[in-house]
């Protein structure tokens, strides 16, 4: 049973279990995760043939990028004339490319046209990027789908890989990419027990090189395949699916369905038409407040929007009325640079090849710098890679010190007594302390993560496991980023439409459905970019339960300078056509939240024109 969430596979085993209870089937025996995990476990089984090490590690997006960024000082590329693409972008560009199974070429027209110049350039560098990957034995996410879908290009392979599974689940699939799906053709190749769960109106990581043509063509990519319509809404009132009927009905090429709900009437959805972006945080505000007073929470109530900095002028707006909010995002836990300090002592006993967690451990360490850590890693490499001869390097005398601790702690880790990783985790933290405290502000903060890494690492059996899970599963957030605490037990939830997905409210609000907003103006290049786009305001509207409003600013203010009256007149956004408006509720407010009447009623002043005529008399 293959998804995309831990959480998400958690659930399924968990719900296989209790349908099978009674009956003589052993859920036990059945594989349940995301596809970055079973291809984990799957390369761990079937190294050799994949030309792999069995204690190869696995490099977060962050490291991947500083070996890209290493690769590309090496090559020269950081010295040219003109700006090169920085790391991060090197990253998304080959990410891209393999994902999508698309040439470089494509990808930087499509993609990334300011980078085009450099195509001759990036081949090179993603070419060694993956030579040094091979070399040190580490994959990266991506690589862990590439080689699944690789090795079962091998038919006795595919056969023996095939064969262990009678049957083969993925839920969500219309978030699938390219590679996803070849990897369930050749898991499949000599066996058609496959399902696949899916919304195709719901596909809206295209960004992330899903794309919707796994659904659309599941049917011609698995020959006899039969198609079950689900049509059932158990979320919303009738009234919104309605609309959110008429909005999807727009989409070219779809899998034509109707929803429908037992829930019944309700509010229609409301349109709502605003003088500007303070009338629509108006609007906003005194509608939740007055949802909040007929005894809905803040939590059950949620403001949507297509990008982040989207909710800016709301934000500052919702401070000022004390009204506590929640905006989801933020650095993953990985990324914290605390977090990926301790985990690379981990990962260079691990895999005493990994360059990249070597480089950073070593700097941590007085009078060691670039220069140096290189000539320890070599040392390293050419003495067998047993980490336990950074102890005999010659280390510069400001360095002897750190360095003669170091290869004690390595000592420590790699004995049999001490492999035990939450006491390997308590281990480093000994070591790492002084340097916490001496680098870094906010270090009892940053220590408390430490604290939590420790206790989760204390429940694995071994390293392995416990760098698999941390690197595929991540925490989302961490302590030292925290803003103050938030006593109140109650708070609107503000989102982006990407990371909505998935989740309902009692009462949802669009805000900023104008064009070149919804759909984004950088997403309407192609007539399938905008495909996705209205998939995107499907997804959005789709989440309400009981009550759905759409905003949209008649008039943006240009923010270029403070104090201008600059501004800009907006469309409604192309999807909200005339015959989705006829099943909405239609509403103009001006600037206090009340219906515009530009009519005096003082009676006219007669003098006015006369005067005016006479002024060239």
């Amino acid at each position: 049973m293959l998804t995309f969430t831990r959480r998400a596979a958690d659930e399924m085993l968990k719900r296989a279990s209790a349908i099978m209870e009674r009956g003589t089937t052993n859920t036990g025996r059945a594989w349940g995760g995301t596809f970055h995990a079973t291809a984990n476990r799957l390369l761990r089984i079937y190294a050799k043939p994949a030309g792999l090490e069995k204690d190869f590690t696995v490099m977060d997006q962050s490291d991947a990028g500083d070996m890209l960024n290493v690769i590309r000082h090496d090559l020269g590329l950081s010295t040219r004339d003109k700006r090169f693409p920085r790391k991060q972008t090197c990253l998304a560009i080959y990410s891209r490319s393999v994902n999508g199974a698309e040439p470089v070429s494509s990808v930087l027209q499509r993609f990334f046209p300011w980078c085009a110049m450099w195509e001759k350039d990036l081949k090179p560098l993603f070419k060694e990027y993956v030579k040094r990957k091979q070399e040190r034995h580490v994959l990266d996410y991506d690589d862990l789908l590439i080689y699944w879908e690789q090795l079962l290009q091998d038919d006795r392979v595919a056969r023996e890989i095939g064969d262990r599974f009678d049957h083969v689940l993925v839920d969500e699939y219309q978030d699938t990419n390219i590679v996803q799906a070849g990897i369930l053709r050749g898991m499949r190749r000599y066996n058609n027990n496959l399902m696949v769960v899916g919304d195709d109106a719901q596909s809206i990581y295209g960004f992330r090189a899903a794309t919707v043509r796994n659904m659309l063509d599941f049917p011609k990519q698995f020959s006899g395949a039969t198609v079950i319509t689900l049509e059932q809404n158990y979320r919303s009132i009738t009234p919104i699916l309605e609309t959110t009927n008429k909005l999807i009905g727009q989409s070219r090429e779809r899998y034509s369905k109707e929803l429908w709900s037992t829930r019944g009437d309700g509010q229609r959805p409301r349109l709502v038409l605003c003088s500007d972006e303070g009338a629509q945080d108006e609007f906003v505000v005194k509608t939740i407040l007055a949802h909040y007073e007929q005894g809905i929470p803040l939590k059950r109530q949620a403001v949507l929007f297509r990008i982040g900095y989207l909710s800016d002028s709301l934000e500052l707006e919702l401070a000022r009325r004390n009204i506590p909010y929640r905006k989801y995002g933020g650095l993953r836990f990985l990324e914290a640079a605390h977090v990926k300090d301790l985990v690379a002592f981990l990962r260079v006993v691990e895999n005493p090849r990994d360059e990249v967690a070597w480089f950073r451990l070593l700097q941590l360490i007085d009078g060691i710098g670039p220069t140096t850590a290189r000539k320890a890693i070599e040392y390293v490499r050419c003495h067998n890679n047993d980490p336990r001869t950074i102890s005999d390097f010659v280390a510069p005398a400001a360095a002897r010190s750190g360095f003669a601790a170091l290869g004690a702690l390595v000592r420590d880790l790699t004995t049999p007594s001490g492999t035990n990783p939450g006491s390997q985790v308590e281990r480093i933290r000994r070591f790492y302390d002084p340097v916490l405290e001496k680098i870094y502000e906010n270090s009892m903060a940053r220590r408390r993560d430490l604290e939590s890494l420790e206790r989760v690492a204390g429940g694995y059996r071994s390293r392995r496991a416990f760098l698999t899970d941390l690197t595929l599963d991540p925490p989302t957030s961490t302590g030292d980023l925290a803003g103050p605490p938030l006593q109140d037990e109650d708070w609107l939830v503000l989102s982006t439409i990407h990371s909505a997905k998935g989740c309902e409210w009692d009462v949802v609000t669009l805000i900023h459905a104008s064009d070149g907003c919804l759909p984004s103006d950088m997403a309407t290049g192609k007539e399938e970019e905008i495909e996705e786009e209205l998939r995107l305001a499907y997804v959005a509207m789709t989440r309400a339960r009981d009550f759905l409003y759409v905003t949209w600013p008649l008039r943006y203010y240009h923010r270029r300078h403070r104090f201008t009256d600059d501004h800009s007149y907006a469309q409604r956004s192309r999807f909200l056509s005339d015959e989705v408006c006829a099943t909405m509720e239609c509403v103009a407010l001006g600037r206090e939240g009340e219906e515009t009447d530009l009519d005096s009623e003082l009676p006219p002043y007669d003098d006015v024109p006369s005067r005016l005529r006479t002024m060239w008399d």
